[in-house]
């Protein structure tokens, strides 16, 4: 399917390696020995450290290291996809110090980059002259682009400046954005600009007509929609080289995986056309096996996933508990009559206008259950009774705070957040608070993370699920559950990272016979699919009507 019929057979492109690699390991006496190179693109040899590098690896991340150089040098794009905490920060400045070597500068606009097209395995490249492949050397004067997240700017800029403080960075957001006069010039004085996905959105007018050395998106799931603007203008950035890195490469289907796959390697899994008929559709609605194993043997060459237990001897141990909690009885009866009244307008709404048409109703009852699980008052502003969550909560940080433990505290409603941080004023309990509405993160992480007598921090789960490195606390608190596991391990990650040398502990706080019992359980049947590539989590995508029925059972 990926090959294409020539007078002297198959002939394959490059960047689909994996379809042989089966059969060249092992068969020292076929054709593919013969192969011009293709012995070199299966090994990996370990690749010396640069200097100026204010860090010392772990193995893995060694061997990440030499996995991106072997990438680099290849001509390959690739997706770095170890689990939140394990470095991949560190290992993409590494990659990047080992490939600047020279600065200087530029003549606008140079020739269009052309070695980016990806060789046919029996193409033979011409002779290389000075060990410099054509436009090698511009690219190499040029800075390389990092695209985030907003939040994540301020950590990056930091561990650039710890770890490879040679390098020079260049923030491209608000009032430092060059016009398109001056961003060629501007960048040429700098080895890595920062920007954010919404920045390269609006200024990509500008951008496009830069040749940069590396794109790197971070949090690369941002562009998991290929119908989006971000991911549409994401591709028309040009660069010799290309490399995602994210956590969670799939968060709802494997559409996500082909738009950032296509972003590195593009034409490696064909067009969407194609990779839905021949790989989507049989996988996830077909669930099949044969389809699942072409897959994987087509991506396996350029994704490089570790998880925290394959590295386990490098961190320190994580405890992981779901910690279950009655209600009260004010609140028992409050749920009980009001998913008694949701559940009787939901059908009502499907009879009459089919399950299509009442989602909008259907999501608002289940937002407004698990409201109610937390606490009737997210709903109720005159209820003045308290709940089982929230009594079991602040015993059990009255009785850290005892102890000297730091406590990170995730919830997805920042009004719930709101009634923690009214208890903790009445007890004059320090604490710091993230939500979407903080402005100076920085003040308020340093906060945390540096004040003894701080010992508490409320975090908006999407405001504070990444880009924070907060290692001080011990114990992690998961408030309220949602359907995507990926969203809780990123939070847990805030604290179990390289750097923590503490026991972590998490708790995820679940109140019994609420509609969280249910999505606890929701969460475990919809983890396969991602574990069958990548080994990581598979949040739960779209509800069916026989599933919604089940939650209010």
């Amino acid at each position: 399917f990926h090959a294409k019929s020539t007078s002297d057979g198959l002939q394959l492109k490059k960047q689909h390696i994996g379809v042989l690699k089966k059969v060249y390991i092992g068969n020292a006496s076929s054709y593919l020995k013969k192969i011009k190179g293709l012995g070199d693109l299966f090994t990996k040899p370990e690749i010396e450290l640069p200097q100026k590098l204010n860090a010392k690896l772990r193995s893995y991340q060694k061997e990440g290291y030499s996995w991106l150089y072997f990438l680099q040098q290849n001509n390959f794009g690739g997706c770095l996809a170890d689990d939140m905490g394990l470095g991949k920060t560190l290992q993409t400045l590494v990659i990047l110090l080992k490939s600047i070597k020279t600065k200087g500068k530029l003549r606008p606009g140079g020739e269009k980059n052309t070695s980016t097209v990806q060789l046919s395995l029996f193409d033979t490249p011409e002779p290389q002259k000075q060990g410099k492949k054509k436009n090698e050397k511009e690219y190499r004067t040029q800075a390389s682009i990092i695209v985030m997240p907003t939040s994540l700017i301020h950590n990056w800029e930091n561990e650039i400046n710890k770890f490879t403080p040679s390098l020079r960075v260049y923030k491209y957001v608000g009032a430092n954005r060059a016009t398109y006069q001056s961003v060629h010039k501007t960048f040429y004085s700098y080895d890595i600009i920062l920007a954010s996905y919404g920045v390269v959105r609006n200024d990509i007018e500008f951008l496009r007509d830069y040749k940069f050395f590396y794109i790197i998106l971070d949090e690369s799931q941002y562009i998991k929609n290929p119908d989006s603007k971000s991911y549409k203008n994401i591709i028309q950035l040009d660069a010799l080289h290309r490399l995602t890195l994210t956590g969670t490469p799939i968060e709802n289907s494997l559409k996500d995986f082909w738009a950032q796959m296509n972003f590195i390697n593009p034409g490696l899994l064909g067009s969407f056309g194609f990779f839905r008929k021949r790989y989507l559709t049989p996988i996830e609605k077909g669930h099949s096996a044969k389809q699942q194993e072409s897959l994987k043997t087509l991506i396996q060459p350029f994704i490089l996933r570790r998880t925290k237990q394959e590295v386990a001897s490098d961190l320190p141990p994580l405890t992981d508990q779901s910690y279950y909690v009655g209600m009260t009885i004010e609140q028992e009866e409050y749920y009980r009559n009001e998913k008694s009244r949701i559940r009787n307008r939901i059908i009502e709404e499907i009879e009459q206008k089919g399950y299509t048409k009442s989602t909008i109703i259907i999501l608002q009852g289940l937002l407004r259950l698990r409201q109610l699980a937390n606490h009737p008052f997210l709903i109720d502003d005159n209820y003045k009774n308290s709940s089982g969550k929230f009594d079991e909560v602040c015993s059990v940080i009255e009785n850290l705070l005892a102890e000297n433990h730091k406590v990170l505290i995730f919830s997805g409603f920042v009004s719930h957040l709101d009634i923690f941080a009214e208890h903790f004023d009445q007890n004059n309990w320090k604490y710091s608070m993230l939500t979407g509405q903080t402005t100076k993160r920085k003040e308020v992480i340093d906060q945390f993370q540096n004040n003894e007598e701080n010992r508490l921090f409320l975090i908006s789960i999407k405001a504070g699920g990444v880009g924070l490195n907060l290692t001080a606390a011990d114990y992690i608190f998961i408030l309220d559950p949602w359907w995507n596991p990926a969203v809780e391990l990123q939070a847990i990650n805030r604290a179990h990272r390289i750097g923590q040398d503490k026991k972590v502990f998490v708790y995820r706080f679940i109140t019994k016979n609420s509609i969280e019992e249910k999505i606890q359980m929701l969460q475990e049947k919809k983890s396969k699919l991602s574990d069958a590539f990548i080994n990581s989590n598979n949040p739960f995508a779209k509800i069916d009507q026989e599933t919604f029925m089940e939650l209010l059972d």
